[in-house]
Protein backbone atom coordinates (compact mmCIF):
# COMPACT_ATOMS: atom_id res chain seq x y z
CA UNK A 1 0.00 0.00 0.00
CA UNK A 2 1.47 3.34 -0.80
CA UNK A 3 1.53 5.93 2.14
CA UNK A 4 0.42 9.86 2.75
CA UNK A 5 2.15 12.36 4.66
CA UNK A 6 -1.54 12.17 6.05
CA UNK A 7 -1.56 9.83 9.09
CA UNK A 8 -5.06 8.21 8.81
CA UNK A 9 -6.52 6.52 12.11
CA UNK A 10 -10.20 6.29 11.61
CA UNK A 11 -10.01 2.53 10.02
CA UNK A 12 -12.55 1.43 12.46
CA UNK A 13 -14.86 3.51 9.72
CA UNK A 14 -13.15 3.19 6.83
CA UNK A 15 -10.09 1.26 6.11
CA UNK A 16 -7.27 3.53 4.55
CA UNK A 17 -5.48 3.52 2.00
CA UNK A 18 -6.71 0.23 0.12
CA UNK A 19 -4.47 -2.09 -1.58
CA UNK A 20 -3.55 -1.24 -5.05
CA UNK A 21 -4.98 -4.20 -6.33
CA UNK A 22 -8.50 -3.28 -4.98
CA UNK A 23 -7.93 0.12 -6.85
CA UNK A 24 -7.28 -2.17 -10.19
CA UNK A 25 -10.27 -4.48 -9.79
CA UNK A 26 -12.71 -1.94 -9.16
CA UNK A 27 -11.51 0.08 -12.48
CA UNK A 28 -10.79 -2.92 -14.36
CA UNK A 29 -14.90 -4.16 -13.66
CA UNK A 30 -15.68 -0.38 -14.23
CA UNK A 31 -13.94 0.08 -17.84
CA UNK A 32 -14.99 -3.72 -19.12
CA UNK A 33 -17.67 -5.20 -16.71
CA UNK A 34 -20.29 -2.55 -16.01
CA UNK A 35 -22.87 -4.94 -17.30
CA UNK A 36 -26.22 -6.11 -15.12
CA UNK A 37 -24.74 -9.14 -13.73
CA UNK A 38 -27.22 -12.38 -13.64
CA UNK A 39 -29.48 -9.51 -15.93
CA UNK A 40 -28.05 -10.94 -19.55
CA UNK A 41 -26.71 -13.64 -21.61
CA UNK A 42 -24.03 -11.47 -23.59
CA UNK A 43 -20.15 -12.06 -22.20
CA UNK A 44 -20.14 -8.66 -20.61
CA UNK A 45 -23.24 -9.92 -17.68
CA UNK A 46 -21.69 -13.25 -17.78
CA UNK A 47 -18.93 -11.80 -16.34
CA UNK A 48 -20.32 -9.89 -14.10
CA UNK A 49 -22.06 -12.49 -12.60
CA UNK A 50 -18.57 -14.38 -12.66
CA UNK A 51 -17.51 -11.45 -10.52
CA UNK A 52 -20.22 -12.06 -7.92
CA UNK A 53 -19.52 -15.90 -7.06
CA UNK A 54 -16.09 -15.86 -7.07
CA UNK A 55 -16.41 -12.96 -4.74
CA UNK A 56 -18.49 -15.49 -2.59
CA UNK A 57 -16.33 -17.80 -2.58
CA UNK A 58 -13.82 -15.92 -1.46
CA UNK A 59 -15.55 -15.03 1.43
CA UNK A 60 -17.06 -18.26 1.99
CA UNK A 61 -13.85 -19.73 2.61
CA UNK A 62 -12.41 -16.94 5.30
CA UNK A 63 -15.25 -17.60 6.75
CA UNK A 64 -15.58 -21.43 6.50
CA UNK A 65 -19.30 -21.28 5.16
CA UNK A 66 -20.18 -23.87 2.94
CA UNK A 67 -22.51 -23.04 0.87
CA UNK A 68 -21.14 -19.39 -1.04
CA UNK A 69 -24.94 -18.36 -1.97
CA UNK A 70 -25.79 -18.20 1.55
CA UNK A 71 -23.86 -14.97 1.41
CA UNK A 72 -26.02 -12.43 0.45
CA UNK A 73 -24.08 -8.42 -0.70
CA UNK A 74 -25.45 -5.52 0.71
CA UNK A 75 -23.93 -2.53 0.60
CA UNK A 76 -22.73 -2.33 4.64
CA UNK A 77 -23.00 -3.58 7.57
CA UNK A 78 -26.06 -1.98 8.79
CA UNK A 79 -27.99 -2.91 5.73
CA UNK A 80 -27.34 -6.30 6.93
CA UNK A 81 -28.23 -6.28 10.46
CA UNK A 82 -31.74 -4.91 9.62
CA UNK A 83 -31.91 -7.33 7.12
CA UNK A 84 -31.18 -10.06 10.16
CA UNK A 85 -32.95 -8.50 12.62
CA UNK A 86 -36.27 -7.08 10.92
CA UNK A 87 -36.05 -11.09 8.90
CA UNK A 88 -36.22 -12.90 11.93
CA UNK A 89 -38.00 -11.23 14.49
CA UNK A 90 -42.09 -11.27 15.17
CA UNK A 91 -44.79 -9.83 17.44
CA UNK A 92 -44.35 -11.49 20.92
CA UNK A 93 -41.02 -12.85 20.33
CA UNK A 94 -38.03 -12.00 22.64
CA UNK A 95 -34.19 -10.91 21.79
CA UNK A 96 -31.20 -10.31 23.79
CA UNK A 97 -28.31 -7.89 23.35
CA UNK A 98 -26.11 -6.21 24.72
CA UNK A 99 -24.97 -2.66 26.32
CA UNK A 100 -21.80 -2.22 23.79
CA UNK A 101 -23.76 -2.49 20.28
CA UNK A 102 -24.22 -0.01 17.52
CA UNK A 103 -26.75 1.94 16.67
CA UNK A 104 -27.07 -0.16 13.67
CA UNK A 105 -28.47 -2.22 15.93
CA UNK A 106 -30.02 -0.68 18.74
CA UNK A 107 -32.03 1.13 16.46
CA UNK A 108 -33.31 -1.39 14.37
CA UNK A 109 -34.49 -3.52 17.72
CA UNK A 110 -35.95 -0.05 19.05
CA UNK A 111 -37.87 -0.36 15.35
CA UNK A 112 -39.42 -3.78 15.82
CA UNK A 113 -40.07 -3.20 19.54
CA UNK A 114 -42.11 -0.50 18.54
CA UNK A 115 -44.00 -2.08 15.18
CA UNK A 116 -44.02 -5.53 16.29
CA UNK A 117 -44.05 -5.58 20.08
CA UNK A 118 -40.88 -7.47 20.71
CA UNK A 119 -39.01 -7.69 24.11
CA UNK A 120 -35.32 -6.70 24.64
CA UNK A 121 -32.89 -8.03 27.01
CA UNK A 122 -29.39 -7.07 27.47
CA UNK A 123 -26.84 -8.91 28.84
CA UNK A 124 -24.18 -7.06 30.68
CA UNK A 125 -20.77 -6.67 30.13
CA UNK A 126 -18.10 -5.13 32.11
CA UNK A 127 -16.35 -2.11 32.01
CA UNK A 128 -13.46 -3.31 29.48
CA UNK A 129 -17.00 -3.86 27.12
CA UNK A 130 -16.72 -7.64 27.30
CA UNK A 131 -20.41 -9.39 27.80
CA UNK A 132 -20.32 -11.55 31.04
CA UNK A 133 -21.07 -14.82 29.54
CA UNK A 134 -22.14 -16.60 33.05
CA UNK A 135 -25.24 -14.13 33.12
CA UNK A 136 -27.10 -15.06 29.51
CA UNK A 137 -28.58 -17.82 31.05
CA UNK A 138 -30.42 -16.65 32.95
CA UNK A 139 -32.27 -13.71 30.68
CA UNK A 140 -33.14 -16.56 28.14
CA UNK A 141 -37.08 -17.14 27.92
CA UNK A 142 -39.60 -19.78 26.37
CA UNK A 143 -40.08 -16.83 23.86
CA UNK A 144 -36.48 -15.94 22.85
CA UNK A 145 -35.90 -15.81 19.59
CA UNK A 146 -32.70 -13.64 18.76
CA UNK A 147 -28.96 -13.54 20.61
CA UNK A 148 -27.86 -10.45 18.76
CA UNK A 149 -24.12 -9.68 19.71
CA UNK A 150 -20.67 -7.74 18.42
CA UNK A 151 -17.62 -9.61 18.01
CA UNK A 152 -16.22 -6.50 18.68
CA UNK A 153 -17.06 -2.86 20.23
CA UNK A 154 -16.32 -0.12 17.69
CA UNK A 155 -15.64 2.08 20.77
CA UNK A 156 -14.08 -0.34 23.20
CA UNK A 157 -11.84 -2.97 21.35
CA UNK A 158 -13.41 -5.30 23.20
CA UNK A 159 -13.40 -8.83 21.85
CA UNK A 160 -16.92 -11.03 22.61
CA UNK A 161 -16.55 -14.80 23.32
CA UNK A 162 -18.43 -15.34 20.38
CA UNK A 163 -18.01 -19.32 20.59
CA UNK A 164 -19.15 -19.46 24.53
CA UNK A 165 -21.88 -17.49 24.16
CA UNK A 166 -22.94 -19.07 21.07
CA UNK A 167 -23.37 -22.43 22.54
CA UNK A 168 -25.28 -21.49 25.49
CA UNK A 169 -27.52 -19.59 22.88
CA UNK A 170 -28.01 -22.70 21.01
CA UNK A 171 -28.69 -25.60 23.94
CA UNK A 172 -32.26 -23.25 24.11
CA UNK A 173 -32.53 -23.36 20.01
CA UNK A 174 -31.81 -19.30 20.20
CA UNK A 175 -30.35 -18.16 17.20
CA UNK A 176 -27.20 -15.91 17.12
CA UNK A 177 -26.69 -12.87 14.82
CA UNK A 178 -22.77 -11.31 14.86
CA UNK A 179 -22.17 -7.96 14.00
CA UNK A 180 -18.12 -8.06 12.48
CA UNK A 181 -17.98 -4.71 12.09
CA UNK A 182 -14.99 -4.12 13.62
CA UNK A 183 -13.82 -7.86 13.07
CA UNK A 184 -14.23 -9.48 9.91
CA UNK A 185 -10.63 -9.32 8.62
CA UNK A 186 -8.97 -9.32 11.94
CA UNK A 187 -9.64 -11.22 14.17
CA UNK A 188 -10.58 -15.21 12.64
CA UNK A 189 -14.44 -16.16 12.17
CA UNK A 190 -15.42 -19.55 11.56
CA UNK A 191 -19.05 -20.26 11.31
CA UNK A 192 -18.96 -23.47 11.86
CA UNK A 193 -17.12 -23.34 14.42
CA UNK A 194 -18.30 -20.45 16.71
CA UNK A 195 -21.82 -20.88 15.94
CA UNK A 196 -23.04 -18.09 14.12
CA UNK A 197 -26.18 -18.62 12.35
CA UNK A 198 -26.42 -15.21 10.78
CA UNK A 199 -22.87 -13.22 10.08
CA UNK A 200 -23.25 -9.15 9.18
CA UNK A 201 -19.96 -8.04 7.97
CA UNK A 202 -18.82 -4.84 6.15
CA UNK A 203 -16.45 -5.09 2.81
CA UNK A 204 -15.04 -1.45 3.58
CA UNK A 205 -13.11 -1.82 7.03
CA UNK A 206 -11.11 -4.90 7.83
CA UNK A 207 -11.84 -6.30 4.39
CA UNK A 208 -10.05 -3.90 2.69
CA UNK A 209 -12.55 -3.44 0.33
CA UNK A 210 -14.75 -0.25 -1.35
CA UNK A 211 -17.08 1.69 0.48
CA UNK A 212 -20.51 0.75 -0.25
CA UNK A 213 -19.95 -3.44 0.10
CA UNK A 214 -20.94 -5.62 2.91
CA UNK A 215 -22.16 -8.94 3.22
CA UNK A 216 -24.90 -11.10 5.21
CA UNK A 217 -24.34 -15.04 6.00
CA UNK A 218 -27.68 -16.53 6.69
CA UNK A 219 -27.16 -20.02 7.64
CA UNK A 220 -29.35 -23.00 5.65
CA UNK A 221 -31.10 -23.43 8.79
CA UNK A 222 -32.44 -19.96 8.96
CA UNK A 223 -35.08 -18.48 6.57
CA UNK A 224 -35.57 -14.25 6.70
CA UNK A 225 -38.29 -12.32 5.79
CA UNK A 226 -37.22 -10.30 3.11
CA UNK A 227 -36.22 -6.55 3.86
CA UNK A 228 -37.42 -5.91 -0.22
CA UNK A 229 -38.45 -7.30 -3.08
CA UNK A 230 -37.84 -6.46 -7.01
CA UNK A 231 -35.69 -7.97 -9.82
CA UNK A 232 -33.51 -10.25 -9.73
CA UNK A 233 -32.80 -11.74 -13.14
CA UNK A 234 -34.69 -15.09 -11.87
CA UNK A 235 -38.35 -16.15 -12.17
CA UNK A 236 -39.56 -13.01 -13.95
CA UNK A 237 -42.65 -14.37 -14.72
CA UNK A 238 -43.73 -14.52 -11.46
CA UNK A 239 -44.72 -11.54 -9.30
CA UNK A 240 -43.65 -13.52 -6.15
CA UNK A 241 -40.17 -13.06 -5.05
CA UNK A 242 -37.73 -16.53 -5.72
CA UNK A 243 -37.09 -18.56 -2.93
CA UNK A 244 -33.66 -19.62 -3.99
CA UNK A 245 -30.58 -18.04 -2.41
CA UNK A 246 -29.11 -15.54 -2.98
CA UNK A 247 -31.96 -14.32 -5.33
CA UNK A 248 -34.58 -14.17 -2.65
CA UNK A 249 -32.79 -11.45 -0.87
CA UNK A 250 -31.01 -9.29 -3.39
CA UNK A 251 -33.12 -7.71 -5.89
CA UNK A 252 -31.89 -4.67 -8.03
CA UNK A 253 -28.20 -4.10 -9.85
CA UNK A 254 -25.38 -4.88 -7.52
CA UNK A 255 -22.77 -3.13 -6.89
CA UNK A 256 -20.04 -5.32 -9.11
CA UNK A 257 -16.97 -3.39 -9.11
CA UNK A 258 -17.00 -2.28 -5.70
CA UNK A 259 -17.80 -6.66 -5.08
CA UNK A 260 -14.76 -7.36 -7.34
CA UNK A 261 -12.22 -4.70 -5.34
CA UNK A 262 -13.92 -6.66 -2.23
CA UNK A 263 -12.51 -9.98 -3.55
CA UNK A 264 -9.01 -8.67 -4.11
CA UNK A 265 -9.38 -6.95 -0.31
CA UNK A 266 -10.08 -10.64 0.96
CA UNK A 267 -7.06 -12.16 -1.08
CA UNK A 268 -4.58 -9.54 0.16
CA UNK A 269 -5.62 -10.59 3.98
CA UNK A 270 -5.25 -13.91 3.12
CA UNK A 271 -1.98 -13.99 1.09
CA UNK A 272 -0.53 -11.33 4.66
CA UNK A 273 -2.29 -13.53 6.99
CA UNK A 274 -5.26 -12.74 9.98
CA UNK A 275 -2.50 -13.55 12.64
CA UNK A 276 -0.05 -11.27 11.37
CA UNK A 277 -2.95 -8.25 10.34
CA UNK A 278 -3.94 -9.10 14.68
CA UNK A 279 -0.64 -9.35 15.86
CA UNK A 280 0.38 -5.88 13.80
CA UNK A 281 -2.28 -3.71 14.62
CA UNK A 282 -2.03 -5.24 18.68
CA UNK A 283 1.31 -4.62 18.71
CA UNK A 284 0.52 -0.37 17.78
CA UNK A 285 -2.63 -0.14 20.55
CA UNK A 286 -0.09 -1.65 23.32
CA UNK A 287 2.14 1.11 22.10
CA UNK A 288 -0.78 3.58 21.75
CA UNK A 289 -1.96 2.38 25.09
CA UNK A 290 1.22 2.64 26.67
CA UNK A 291 2.00 6.51 25.62
CA UNK A 292 -1.47 7.82 26.37
CA UNK A 293 -1.52 6.26 29.95
CA UNK A 294 1.82 8.45 30.66
CA UNK A 295 0.47 11.67 29.67
CA UNK A 296 -1.12 13.83 32.33
CA UNK A 297 -5.32 13.80 32.43
CA UNK A 298 -5.88 10.83 29.86
CA UNK A 299 -8.44 8.17 30.50
CA UNK A 300 -8.15 5.20 28.43
CA UNK A 301 -11.26 2.90 27.70
CA UNK A 302 -11.94 -0.35 26.94
CA UNK A 303 -9.20 -3.23 27.89
CA UNK A 304 -6.17 -2.90 30.08
CA UNK A 305 -2.91 -2.64 28.85
CA UNK A 306 -1.90 -6.46 27.93
CA UNK A 307 -5.36 -7.43 27.66
CA UNK A 308 -6.72 -8.79 23.82
CA UNK A 309 -8.56 -5.86 21.82
CA UNK A 310 -8.72 -4.84 18.17
CA UNK A 311 -7.15 -1.97 16.75
CA UNK A 312 -9.00 0.45 18.35
CA UNK A 313 -7.83 2.50 21.62
CA UNK A 314 -10.60 5.33 22.45
CA UNK A 315 -9.71 8.22 25.32
CA UNK A 316 -10.79 11.79 27.41
CA UNK A 317 -9.05 14.16 28.71
CA UNK A 318 -9.90 15.86 32.04
CA UNK A 319 -11.22 19.47 30.15
CA UNK A 320 -9.92 19.02 26.74
CA UNK A 321 -12.89 18.60 24.62
CA UNK A 322 -12.78 15.06 22.34
CA UNK A 323 -14.10 17.85 19.58
CA UNK A 324 -11.73 20.00 20.04
CA UNK A 325 -8.55 17.73 20.01
CA UNK A 326 -9.94 15.86 16.82
CA UNK A 327 -9.43 19.28 14.87
CA UNK A 328 -6.50 20.71 16.35
CA UNK A 329 -4.71 16.71 15.37
CA UNK A 330 -6.40 16.89 11.81
CA UNK A 331 -5.72 21.02 11.43
CA UNK A 332 -2.25 21.81 12.94
CA UNK A 333 -0.76 17.65 12.50
CA UNK A 334 -2.04 16.23 9.71
CA UNK A 335 -3.63 13.13 11.85
CA UNK A 336 -7.20 11.67 11.16
CA UNK A 337 -9.03 10.47 14.32
CA UNK A 338 -12.90 10.25 15.32
CA UNK A 339 -14.38 11.60 18.21
CA UNK A 340 -17.71 12.41 19.55
CA UNK A 341 -20.18 9.40 20.85
CA UNK A 342 -19.66 6.43 17.67
CA UNK A 343 -23.05 5.48 17.53
CA UNK A 344 -23.04 3.43 20.45
CA UNK A 345 -24.53 5.77 23.61
CA UNK A 346 -24.66 2.72 25.86
CA UNK A 347 -20.94 1.71 25.48
CA UNK A 348 -20.14 5.70 27.08
CA UNK A 349 -22.31 4.94 29.71
CA UNK A 350 -20.56 2.07 30.48
CA UNK A 351 -17.28 3.14 30.01
CA UNK A 352 -17.71 6.43 32.07
CA UNK A 353 -17.63 8.56 29.03
CA UNK A 354 -21.21 9.84 28.14
CA UNK A 355 -21.08 13.08 29.19
CA UNK A 356 -18.57 14.22 27.00
CA UNK A 357 -17.97 11.55 24.76
CA UNK A 358 -14.52 10.53 23.57
CA UNK A 359 -11.33 10.38 20.76
CA UNK A 360 -11.33 7.26 19.04
CA UNK A 361 -7.41 6.10 17.50
CA UNK A 362 -8.28 3.00 15.28
CA UNK A 363 -5.43 1.48 13.27
CA UNK A 364 -4.97 -0.83 10.37
CA UNK A 365 -2.95 -3.13 8.78
CA UNK A 366 -0.74 0.14 6.57
CA UNK A 367 -0.58 1.95 9.80
CA UNK A 368 3.17 1.93 11.16
CA UNK A 369 5.01 2.11 14.29
CA UNK A 370 6.44 5.52 13.39
CA UNK A 371 3.00 6.86 12.64
CA UNK A 372 1.88 6.10 16.20
CA UNK A 373 4.99 7.38 17.49
CA UNK A 374 4.53 10.89 15.82
CA UNK A 375 0.84 10.79 17.18
CA UNK A 376 2.06 10.37 20.71
CA UNK A 377 4.41 13.49 20.44
CA UNK A 378 1.68 15.39 18.64
CA UNK A 379 -0.88 14.89 21.73
CA UNK A 380 1.97 15.72 24.38
CA UNK A 381 2.42 19.00 22.48
CA UNK A 382 -1.10 19.97 22.45
CA UNK A 383 -1.19 19.23 26.26
CA UNK A 384 1.39 21.06 27.40
CA UNK A 385 0.27 23.84 25.62
CA UNK A 386 -3.15 23.69 27.65
CA UNK A 387 -0.99 23.52 30.59
CA UNK A 388 0.82 26.54 30.30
Amino acid sequence: MEKSPYIYFDHAATSWPKPKQVVEAVTEAMLHTSANPGRGSHKMAVQASRILFNTRKELAKLFNIKNPNDIVFTYNTTMSLNMAIKGILNDGDHVISTHVEHNSVRRPLASVKKNKNIEISYLPAGKDGVAKVDMLEQLIKENTKLLCINHSSNLLGSINPVKALSEIAHKHNVIVLVDAAQSAGILPIDVKEMGIDLLAFPGHKGLLGPQGTGGLYISPEVELDTLYEGGTGSQSESDIQPDVRPDKYESGTQNTAGIAGLAEGVKFIKEVGLQNIYEHEYKLTQKLLEGLQALNGIHCLGPKLGQPRTGIVSFFHDFIDPSELAFILDQHYNIAIRSGFHCTPDAHRLAGSAEQGAVRVSVGYSSTEEEVICFLNSMKEILQEYER
